[in-house]
């Protein structure tokens, strides 16, 4: 079984047991947390039911393992033949959780 999950504006798949890195969110680690924006939900031998836009009374539980930063990316502007060269770097933070249980 599987769901579909909407976490800071992107979504992800997850099923039991797994690892996930969502954006970052005020949660101490350790602590468990609840996904309540279940947008679809395959469960075994049945088909693929999805929300309009969310399925009510299903939730996902998972416990936060770290917090960290993504790679940097680099953006850069430049004008051509005018001494013109900017560059920017960023780091977007994110939250690792594994999926402990999907609820129904």
């Amino acid at each position: 079984m599987y769901c579909i999950v909407e976490q800071g504006g992107f979504q992800f798949k997850v099923q039991e047991g797994e690892t996930i890195d969502i954006p970052h969110i005020d949660a101490a680690e350790g602590s468990e947390i609840v996904l309540e924006k279940v947008v679809g939900i395959k469960k075994d031998n049945e088909a693929f039911a999805a929300g309009t836009p969310v399925i009510d009374g299903v939730t996902v539980k998972g416990t936060v393992v770290k917090h960290g930063q993504n790679d940097k990316v680099m953006t850069i502007k430049k004008k051509r033949r005018k001494d013109y060269l900017r560059k920017k770097g960023h780091r977007q933070d994110y939250t690792s959780i594994k999926i402990t249980s999907i609820k129904e």
